[in-house]
């Protein structure tokens, strides 16, 4: 089975659904807290939360949704990937919940192809939503994506 697509196998336009879906544990919001040192009582103490936010429990960190989103699109997007360029930006739309389950789906927005005719940059917008349908994140990339003979040249070449 191949992973990732070749600058061929995108078309402007195109959504793709990616799957499965992600359901966010309190260990997955407690770890990600932990490994990037963000201690806001928000992501990590219930009664806080509970007493003291307009939500009355605890919200999953932003950058995991966003790692758990981008993570989803690999396959689809970036699989082949020679390098991720650029992250434009990142919207929060909604909170995330611990118990939330997380799905995505991306646009093809632009494909250009490189000076070097083995590449191209591939831009997508990547929107995610919780299992109610309710959008919480939306974030666009650009991926710079071999074509199909940049994996015959040799030097650097990907397996199919």
């Amino acid at each position: 089975m191949g992973y990732g697509r070749y600058f061929e196998e995108f078309t402007v336009g195109e959504v793709i659904r990616h799957w499965p879906g992600r359901t966010l544990s309190e260990a997955d919001c407690t770890w990600f807290a932990l490994l990037t040192m963000n201690q806001h009582p928000l992501h990590s103490d219930a009664h806080y939360a509970a007493t003291h936010t307009q939500h009355g429990q605890r919200v999953v960190l932003g950058p995991l949704v966003f790692s758990v989103g981008i993570g989803m699109t690999v396959a689809d997007v970036s699989g082949k990937a020679i390098a991720n360029l650029e992250i434009e930006r990142i919207v929060h739309e909604a909170p995330t919940f611990i118990g939330d389950t997380l799905y995505a789906e991306s646009t093809v927005l632009a494909k250009r192809e490189s000076r070097q005719g083995d590449r191209g940059t591939v831009a997508v917008e990547t929107r995610v939503t919780n299992q109610r349908g309710e959008r919480v994140m939306t974030f666009r990339r650009t991926a710079l994506v071999p074509m199909r003979r940049h994996a015959t040249l040799g030097e650097g070449a990907l397996p199919a």
